[in-house]
């Protein structure tokens, strides 16, 4: 190698790759990482042959011990690398006002929640029922019927009825935009 035989460099790779790869392997438990580090230690031995020094040890072991520091420094800086982003996520998290706007929002949904409910208390218990079934319990007039064994047209009378008191109840504007309760009920069936 250190007479630039390309030749070398193979030869040391077919032998000693795989150990290496499962050394970092073991450390990174990543296998892109781990061919990123093998990758980046037989390059240095490429570059600096000289670096190794026989009167130290084998070369395997010098090898692997350069694969094992490389891949512990690679788990470092992963680490380090995930820990400055969760801290910049948060940070991110905490420098972002809170929209004034979506509190506005809450605050007003929970008004009409509330003014419904009332509402919906002062209504006589089966209108209330169809109502409820109907809006907040999604079913169809059709299913509010088999529900309560009543006929359909008596459940579509209860909930119109039921609807323009709640009209009356809540200042004759209905709901506000965004509400639980829209003008009228479905006539055809279906579930809103």
């Amino acid at each position: 190698m250190r007479a630039g035989d390309r030749s070398a460099v193979d030869e040391l790779y077919d032998r000693y790759s795989r150990p290496a790869f499962a050394l970092a392997r073991r450390i990174l438990a990543d296998d892109v990482l781990a061919e990123d580090v093998v990758q980046d230690v037989f390059l240095t031995v490429w570059r600096d042959p000289a670096a190794f020094d026989v009167a130290r040890g084998s070369f395997s072991s010098w090898l692997l011990a350069m694969v094992h520091h490389k891949a512990v420094d690679a788990v470092r800086r992963e680490e380090s690398h995930r820990r400055r982003q969760t801290r910049a996520e948060d940070d991110l998290a905490l420098a972002t006002p809170t929209s004034s706007r979506d509190v506005e929002d809450e605050a007003w949904s929970r008004v009409v929640s509330e003014q419904v409910r009332d509402a919906l208390g002062a209504l006589p218990a089966p209108q209330r029922e169809a109502l409820t079934l109907a809006y907040y319990g999604g079913y169809t007039q059709r299913e509010v019927a088999a529900l309560t064994s009543t006929p359909l047209g008596t459940v579509k009378t209860r909930m119109l009825a039921g609807m323009r008191r709640l009209r009356e109840e809540l200042g004759g504007e209905g709901v506000a935009p965004g509400g639980a309760l829209g003008e009228s009920a479905p006539a055809d069936g279906t579930s809103r």
